[in-house]
């Protein structure tokens, strides 16, 4: 196992090194070794911080300054630190102040009886107070509030922790310039609720109000947070019985109000987060001299320690190293501080709001909570007879790391033996170590290969342990099985690790599992494995197709060769036909023969074998799916923005006077769209297709795009729709490939042709000529920076390449068939031409003829729409495209109590009244074996 040096620089030194020995020594240095320059010694040349010093916890619990444990000279390096780091700890509590803020502006400005209520009780509570106690009350803290920050910076000043100030600093002016920004949004902009709940009439000068935001106030409460004051217990109460006082003196004499307390909190809070996420805290992670120091105080004598290399995922577990002892076997350390901590936290978080309660864990967990359940669960391993690392000792390494001491296990991960080496009696060995979790239903949660050690004499042993359970309910014991068997269905195959897991906990507990055999339950390491493997055999069988293709035409040229002498330039349409049969029948025996299944299939499979009445069906372990979540989103901004426009409209007098032949001309349009789309794709299929059937593919469309986002939906029901044609799968995406890329660079020019003539129309309100230009000019620099950005230029190269190596020599197949290529481009066109009809149809059903827009207008507004409609990730374009043409038909000229009931018909017609119809042309589609 790779090992790397320890870094014996203090936490918060930024002071660099330019080589890093390997390891840490805590004893005497070698006569004979040589004084090397690019070692560095911590005690001569560094100044520990004061987070370096804290105390380290014992087991007789009372607290020992490091220079007052007998730690001798501490060599050696281990790659450096970042002097700071951005911990997400600290944006959550800024997003937190945030909405606080938030929240507090809303209640002000939409809650004015209650405020003036409780600012009323308030005062009345505090006039209480005797005279004599306000005025000492406000003398101290006045005082007080300017002394106990000065008071702290100069004791982290002589403990030489000169950055926590510089950052408190910075804050607080920070907080001082948010101060003004508000106090003079008030003054100015604030409406009259927020104003009343956040100043008063002053008392000492008559005509003016107190200030809404305190100026000093907050700057001093953001210098507080930012330096750390409030982690440390004396300064702590110091500090809240100053802020107390502070704010009962300024409520008596009338200074201030409540909400106004309240908001200066907030904003010294908020700012004092906001810095520390921007600049970073200093880093405070134990150095080497501290895990020595820390080892020695619990009762060892180290001689040296090595920290040993951890997998990507495995960061937020802690750092570990391998420590030797002058009088016993060495040691496994495990250290954890606060920033591995809150390694992977947004990841975390993201699972806990998307998977249901039983299948996370917590995303926020203290230093304290994360010692004692990793200590828990390795005497809790240990007591159910599994082969777990044997935890002796445990202690905090100051205030923002612990330590963990284990026996040393010596040995090799699984992920690390080679194929060779992982025998049956190594898979049975790994199975028991999981049934004896499972007895005393201990959950595991990462059953990986780097979880899995194997000593010299072949026993298996169960690490990381830290983020399990105990008491575990069925699932949670059932995901562990599930993970296990593809853990080891990677290194040795679906059979071999599904028969080893039935000798050890038989065919049932195997069984059951099935339904957690997804890849959501499974750790992240082993889904980006899986994922890897999906796109290696995708290309194994593009390849298997193209060889293939390849050999067959290869095999054509030859035969006709061999059977005149020379080459045919051009075979009769027979031979063509039967050719391209031979070659279909080809790459479909090649495609067979390439494809492979997944190892999930591949273990049902075997499960199924045993127990063919094992169930399969997957659990629900989704509480909310990620396009669920953001479809939800982008249709709230959107209802928003259309329910804006609806609530100056009286519906009973528009639709009363409503002209119906316009409505259902509107209906005529949209019905002959369909047969417009059924066009615009069979002129990109060569094959002969039936006309009908592809009608009502489209209008099955209409049901599908409910479903999906419009720009996916389409696409895949067309793509099955021609396979289950006859048309080849590489063919079929082909050319549903072709008409999307055609119909895009179609769409461009018709917008920009519209905008133009839109633009010579003379419309006061739209200026599109400058909207070309600006348009072009924006995609002429997104160009320019796509070009010149080495990334963005590979990626879109890479992209462009894979889209033309299908799609180009499709179009050219229908270059030759001038039938087909009319049919496509009229097809596009129409389609277009049908739906702008129907919005412009539906215009002038609500519209007198002085509220009516040109057709140019109409295209306009429709081209963007859509357009906008197809990037969107709601189903259908929901939302976006409501409030996309509801504000071009406004922008354009048409009045709002025009434009937002014409679009509701234009999207009843064209989206949801075709929805019913698009589900009966879907199941008899389905029933027929079209889909």
């Amino acid at each position: 196992m790779k090992q790397q040096g320890v870094h014996p620089e203090d936490a918060e030194s930024t002071s660099d090194a330019s080589s890093r020995p390997d390891t840490v020594n805590a004893g005497k240095k070698d006569p004979g070794e040589s004084d090397d320059s690019t070692k560095h010694e911590v005690g001569k040349g560094a100044d520990p911080s004061d987070d370096g010093r804290k105390a380290v916890e014992g087991k007789g619990g009372h607290d020992l300054e490091l220079d007052e444990v007998p730690v001798d000279e501490v060599e050696g390096d281990e790659p450096l630190l970042p002097a700071r780091v951005h911990r997400p700890s600290d944006l959550m509590r800024l997003l937190v102040g945030v909405l606080g803020i938030a929240l507090l502006l809303a209640i002000a400005a939409f809650a004015h009886g209650t405020t003036s209520g409780l600012e009323q009780d308030i005062n009345k509570g505090t006039g209480q107070a005797p005279d004599l106690f306000s005025k000492m009350a406000g003398l101290v803290s006045s005082i007080a509030i300017l002394l106990v920050p000065v008071a702290f910076a100069i004791e982290r000043l002589i403990k030489r922790d000169g950055l926590r100030i510089a950052d408190g600093v910075l804050a607080a002016v920070l907080a001082h310039g948010v101060t003004l920004a508000t106090d003079l949004w008030v003054a100015r902009g604030a409406p009259d609720s927020i104003r009343d709940a956040l100043t008063q009439p002053s008392p000492g000068d008559v005509g003016s109000l107190t200030d809404p935001v305190h100026g000093y106030l907050a700057p001093v409460i953001a210098y507080m947070t930012a330096v750390g004051m409030s982690r440390r217990p004396r300064w702590r109460a110091v500090l809240w019985a100053v802020l107390v006082l502070y704010a009962f003196s300024m409520l008596v004499t009338g200074y201030t109000t409540p909400f106004s307390i309240i908001l200066t909190l907030l904003i010294g809070w908020t700012v004092a987060y906001g810095t520390l996420y921007a600049v970073g805290s200093p880093n405070v992670r134990p150095t080497g001299r501290t895990l020595m120091a820390g080892l020695r105080h619990v009762g060892f004598r180290p001689v040296s320690a090595a920290r040993e290399e951890v997998s990507e995922e495995s960061g937020d577990r802690g750092r570990r190293y391998f420590v030797t002892l002058e009088d016993g076997p060495p040691l496994d350390v495990t250290v954890v501080d606060r920033e591995q901590q809150a390694q992977g936290f947004f990841y975390r978080a993201w699972r806990n709001l998307t998977l249901r309660g039983f299948a996370t864990r917590s995303s926020l967990q203290s230093l304290r909570q994360a010692l004692e359940q990793e200590a828990l669960l390795a005497y809790a391993a240990i007591a159910a007879g599994a082969n777990a690392p044997k935890l002796i000792a445990t202690s905090e390494l100051g205030p923002d790391a612990v330590m963990l001491v284990y026996e040393h296990t010596g040995g090799h991960t699984l992920d690390s033996l080679s194929d060779d080496e992982i025998t049956d009696d190594l898979l049975r060995g790994t199975w028991r170590q999981a049934k004896a979790l499972q007895s005393r239903r201990i959950a595991h949660r990462r059953l990986v290969g780097d979880a899995i050690l194997v000593d010299r004499s072949g026993k298996v042993i169960i690490t990381d342990l830290r983020i399990g359970e105990i008491a575990a309910n069925s699932l949670l014991l059932r995901m562990d099985i599930s993970q296990l068997l593809v853990t080891l269905g990677l290194r040795v195959g679906a059979e071999r690790a599904v028969s080893s897991a039935v000798g050890v906990l038989g065919p049932d507990a195997v069984a059951d599992c099935l339904p957690m055999l997804q890849p959501i339950a499974l750790s992240r390491s082993t889904r980006a494995t899986l994922r890897r493997l999906a796109r290696e055999r995708a290309q194994r069988e593009r390849d298997a197709v193209l060889e293939a293709s390849r050999q067959a035409k290869h095999a054509r040229s030859e035969e006709a060769t061999a059977d005149t002498g020379v080459t045919l330039d051009k075979p009769d349409k027979k031979t063509v036909r039967a050719q391209a049969r031979a070659e279909k029948r080809a790459i479909d025996d090649a495609l067979d023969e390439a494809r492979e299944e997944d190892l999930l299939t591949l273990i049902r499979h075997e499960v199924l074998l045993i127990r063919p009445q094992a169930p399969v069906e997957p659990a629900r372990l989704e509480r909310v799916r990620p396009r669920t979540l953001i479809s939800f989103i982008a249709g709230a901004i959107g209802a928003y923005f259309l329910l804006t426009q609806l609530t100056h409209i009286e519906f009973g007098p528009l639709i009363a006077n409503a002209q119906w032949g316009w409505v259902a001309a509107a209906v005529l349009f949209s019905a002959a769209s369909y047969v417009a789309a059924a066009m615009a794709l069979l002129g990109f299929v060569p094959e002969r297709v039936p006309f009908r059937r592809t009608v009502s593919a489209q209008v099955a469309g209409s049901f599908v795009k409910i479903v999906a986002p419009p720009a996916v939906g389409g696409v895949a029901l067309n793509t099955r729709f021609l396979q289950r044609a006859g048309v080849r799968p590489g063919l079929a995406v082909a050319s549903v490939g072709a008409s999307q890329l055609f119909g895009l660079g179609c769409h461009i020019l018709m917008l920009l042709s519209f905008g133009y003539l839109t633009g010579t129309e003379k419309t006061p309100s739209l200026s599109p000529s400058r909207t070309v230009i600006a348009g072009l000019l924006t995609v002429a620099v997104l160009v320019l920076v796509v070009t010149s950005v080495p990334f963005l230029r590979k990626f879109v190269v890479t992209r462009v390449r894979s889209l033309f190596a299908g799609v180009v020599p499709r179009m050219l197949d229908v270059l030759q068939r001038p039938q087909k290529l009319v049919t496509g481009i009229g097809g596009m066109l129409l389609l277009t031409a049908c739906f702008v009809m129907c919005l412009d149809a539906s215009i002038r059903a609500f519209g007198s003829e002085g509220t009516s827009l040109s057709i140019a207008s109409v295209a306009v507004v429709f081209l963007a729409g859509n357009a906008l409609g197809s990037a969107a990730p709601t189903p259908g374009g929901v939302g976006a495209v409501e409030a996309t043409l509801t504000v071009g038909l406004i922008a354009v000229g048409l009045p709002s109590e025009v434009a937002a009931p014409a679009v509701l018909l234009f999207r009843l017609l064209t989206l949801w009244l075709p929805v019913l119809p698009g589900w009966l042309a879907f199941n008899q589609l389905s029933r027929k074996g079209a889909l």
